[in-house]
């Protein structure tokens, strides 16, 4: 069941109103997702967490296309149903065909079987990987 308390634009403060207006150009868009509204909720955090996401989802060693995708592997593994949703659309977005998807998935799903493996007999890590 969702909290309450999600804050709308049009009730948002000040503060709250620059994040989202800056949430808006920065993605060129005309609406605020149901993310952000949450955690609106709390200013300090609403702006730390959209600086962050900014500066981390911004251009650099790798593109854009590949830190969506990243973002959704580390979603799935984390069982974020909403941060799936929003992330996939971002990396279909971006250019993220089907079979990448696909392919991304498969990766995922080996990647969580064997870390649970060697978690679980507590392999040693090989001198040549250190």
């Amino acid at each position: 069941m969702p909290m309450s308390g999600s804050v709308e634009y049009k009730d948002a403060s000040p503060e709250v109103r620059a994040v989202f207006d800056d949430i808006m150009a920065t993605r060129q868009t005309d609406w605020i997702n149901n993310f952000w509204k949450a955690l609106a909720r709390d200013p300090l955090t609403l702006k730390r967490t959209w600086e962050a996401i900014k500066q981390i989802m911004a251009p650099g060693a790798l593109d854009a296309l590949t830190k969506e995708m990243i973002y959704v592997a580390v979603s799935v593994t984390n069982q974020c149903g909403y941060c799936i949703a929003s992330h996939t659309a971002a990396a279909r977005k971006k250019g993220m065909s089907e079979a990448m998807f696909a392919e991304l998935m498969a990766v995922v799903g080996m990647a969580n079987e064997t870390n649970r493996l060697a978690a679980g007999y507590q392999v040693e890590i090989d001198e040549q990987f250190k």
